[in-house]
């Protein structure tokens, strides 16, 4: 469920995620050829996190006013984090927070949640 959420057939994600190359060259000036790069999503579950990251197809050298950095073929620029909770984990956090969780809303199989939540008062 979750590599198909941040992997999807239809491209939307990737899409998003090679347009910050092209944000960067409107930005910095840089010259990412956004051809040269693959989006890659995957879920990490040692840090319990979907990763997404821009993997260079062959090697590239991007250069900007000031700089140039050359990214071999495979290297990867880790672009994003998205970490996943359980539902008491996520309470846990709050709580450490000063919030208390005050309602939960989940999905039939408890995959997601919303969890409404108030300061906690002295």
């Amino acid at each position: 469920v979750l590599d198909a959420a941040y992997d999807d057939a239809l491209g939307v994600t990737a899409a998003f995620n090679l347009n910050m190359l092209r944000h960067l060259n409107h930005l910095i000036g840089a010259d990412f050829d956004v051809r040269q790069w693959q989006h890659r999503g995957f879920f990490n579950g040692a840090e319990n996190r979907v990763e997404m990251h821009l993997e260079a197809r062959c090697d590239v050298n991007v250069g900007w006013d000031g700089g140039r950095r050359h990214f071999a073929r495979g290297e990867r620029i880790h672009t994003e984090d998205s970490y996943k909770y359980s539902q008491a984990r996520f309470i846990g956090l709050l709580e450490q927070a000063g919030f208390a969780a005050t309602r939960v809303w989940t999905d039939p199989q408890q995959w997601f949640a919303v969890i409404h939540a108030r300061v906690i008062e002295d």
